[in-house]
């Protein structure tokens, strides 16, 4: 979408009526949803136009400039009649239209959310409950565990451990990507990943039904197609298929989902004074460019996962950010995972080892599942497990 419409504010929690009963309020009026949708990039005509529209429909509108010339950021916000109006008037009107038609696509994506993953053979429910992504890392250096299930009876012990502690998930790497970390050749990825994936895979499928899906996470496109072909579930790149040009064809051609990652820059240089001007519109646009570029690439939307990408070239506010508004992600309208597990925003003025952050990363998971993430991913399945059980029950499940 050229104006990445953003769903930033509502007023209506809780807006089912059940929960609403139980705090003695009365059901919503259809004018009564109150929500606010952020559109840039828009030509000048084009938001006055916007703004007089909504205004007339009996909502508010702002406009203010944007950072390209005469390109503005327009903010209109409403109950459920005041865009019902304001749309009906804005597609008969030829310089609004354009616009409104992102701001049709943002309500309806943020009012349905998705409920399956589709897989390369079959669906992932989603919706129900959240699932955790148990992080096995196959390496010598990463930041928390490096080295601890390098050797691939290790490695093999660890993801049947996970399984049995409730991950939905089990995510395979062979390269660390933390700050500053150096790039691994393709061969010595292979190495890594390849001898665990297979055992793990060949062990998974004895579960049949109850099996936890195996998701590699790698940049590389070479290691993807293999993976696939070892019979991997789901490709997690954390470079948001920039690293390697071919990995949007590969998964493509793989039939997977992907994981689509935020990130600026490299781990080499991802930490260095990252900044950012309107930190979630510009990761919801990074987000965007690249589902795009997957879907010409061939891979199906219902295939995509998005994450914010935690720790990836932002600051602790950045980090915190994220989790204070991670539901202006629920805008684009694919399931969200998030990585917060013993990452080192955790720390707060503590200087403890990664190892020691477990109240703080099931602090933050928890926050990123009230913000409206699917998948968590963590180092501590067992205990992420359960703080997603207990949020699903107040969430999702408002009839226990």
């Amino acid at each position: 979408m050229p104006f990445n419409a953003l769903v930033v504010a509502s007023t209506s929690f809780p807006a089912r009526s059940a929960d609403r009963r139980k705090l003695g309020m009365p059901p919503l009026r259809a004018d009564a949803d109150i929500r606010t949708v952020r559109l840039e990039a828009v030509p000048a005509r084009a938001a006055r136009v916007l703004c007089d529209l909504m205004a007339a429909a009996g909502g508010t509108a702002h406009r203010a400039p944007g950072r390209r010339g005469r390109r503005f950021v327009v903010l209109l916000s409403g109950g459920g009649g005041a865009f019902h109006a304001f749309l009906e008037k804005a597609r008969r009107h030829e310089a609004a239209r354009p616009a409104a038609a992102a701001v049709r696509d943002v309500l309806l994506r943020v009012s349905t959310r998705p409920r399956v993953l589709a897989l390369a053979r079959g669906r992932l429910a989603l919706g129900s409950r959240t699932l955790v992504m148990g992080i096995l890392n196959v390496t010598p250096d990463s930041f928390s565990d490096g080295g601890r299930h390098f050797d691939r009876r290790a490695a093999v012990e660890r993801a049947l451990a996970m399984a049995g502690e409730g991950a939905g998930l089990i995510d395979i790497g062979g390269e660390s990507t933390r700050p500053g970390a150096r790039p691994v050749p393709l061969a010595e990825e292979l190495r890594r990943v390849m001898p665990v994936l297979e055992a793990v895979v060949e062990w998974s499928r004895r579960l049949e039904n109850a099996r936890p899906l195996v998701s590699v996470d790698t940049r590389k496109a070479e290691v993807a197609r293999r993976a696939a072909c070892a019979g991997a579930d789901l490709i997690n790149d954390v470079s948001g298929l920039t690293f390697d040009p071919a990995m949007a064809a590969a998964v493509a051609d793989s039939g997977l989902p992907v994981v689509i990652q935020h990130t600026r820059g490299t781990p080499q240089s991802m930490q260095r004074a990252p900044r950012y001007a309107h930190l979630l519109p510009e990761i919801a646009a990074f987000l965007r460019a690249q589902i795009d570029r997957a879907i010409r690439a061939g891979v199906r939307e219902d295939k995509i996962i998005i994450d914010p990408g935690i720790g990836f070239g932002k600051r602790r506010r950045d980090n915190l950010a994220i989790l204070r508004h991670l539901h202006v992600l629920l805008s684009l309208g694919r399931p969200i995972l998030v990585g917060a597990s013993r990452k080192s925003f955790l720390k707060g003025t503590s200087e403890g080892p990664a190892d020691r952050r477990l109240e703080a990363s099931l602090a933050a998971e928890a926050l990123a599942i009230l913000g409206g993430a699917d998948i968590i991913r963590a180092h501590d399945v067992r205990e992420a497990v359960r703080v997603a059980s207990l949020c699903d029950a107040v969430l999702r499940n408002p009839a226990r």
